[in-house]
């Protein structure tokens, strides 16, 4: 019989959670999911709708109008991980922009819309054999994961990390840009009401301020097969 299991990664922005997430997903041949892509491509419909600004949030006409945003992920065999479209369009690329970035933890602090997408959340993981990473989905989305993890790091290693990334993306943006976004979005996430980013009591926490990519693989990956033989 083949065994499947759940694996909730949680953690602060840039700390990697989505890269150890496709490893892993690749690894075991599990489903990938992205729940951050979810909120970002949510934060590009309300800003291209005018829900939301860096001074502004209309959020009862974003609550009113939740139904018009269509979310869906399709795999793409060339790069190996599905990618996030928003209404019948590929934005994968449009939702990684510090622009979007800097406006996410406004609108994934809305109740309505967190209901919306822990729901589209549960329904891909309900057959297990999901990896799935987030700010909540170890303490909200999948409470009885076999796996859960916690990505931590400093917020000058995480910031100096994105601004790499964006970097090589094209984007101009300053280290301290970055930096400033890192330490507002830890602000605002841990400090919601609804589903504030927290450490599970039975997560496994990780900082890798000072780990390579491939150790962390091969930490993790010892984990995941731990709980598949023990279960």
């Amino acid at each position: 019989m083949n065994r499947k299991i759940t694996i909730a990664i949680d953690g602060y922005s840039s700390t990697g959670k989505s890269t150890i997430a496709k490893q892993l997903a690749k690894e075991l041949g599990y489903v990938y999911v992205d729940s951050g892509a979810m909120y970002r491509a949510m934060t590009l419909f309300a800003m291209k709708e005018k829900y939301v600004g860096e001074n502004f949030l209309d959020r009862a006409s974003l609550i009113h109008n939740l139904d018009k945003a269509s979310l869906r992920f399709q795999f793409n065999e060339a790069l190996g991980f599905a990618e996030m479209y928003l209404n019948n369009e590929n934005v994968e690329r449009e939702i990684r922009t510090l622009e979007v970035s800097n406006l996410v933890s406004k609108i994934a602090a809305i109740s309505e819309v967190r209901k919306k997408l822990v729901a589209i959340q549960k329904e891909i993981g309900k057959n297990k054999g999901v990896v799935m990473d987030g700010r909540d989905i170890g303490t909200v989305v999948f409470k009885d994961a076999e796996l859960k993890l916690f990505m931590t790091s400093s917020a000058e290693t995480r910031a100096q990390r994105r601004f790499k990334e964006l970097i090589e993306k094209g984007e101009k943006v300053t280290y301290e840009e970055v930096l400033e976004n890192v330490v507002e979005r830890d602000r605002v996430d841990t400090t919601r009401k609804d589903s504030p980013l927290l450490k599970a009591d039975d997560a496994v926490e990780v900082d890798n301020s000072n780990l390579t990519k491939e150790a962390q693989f091969e930490m993790i990956l010892k984990l995941a097969k731990e709980k598949l033989g023990n279960i």
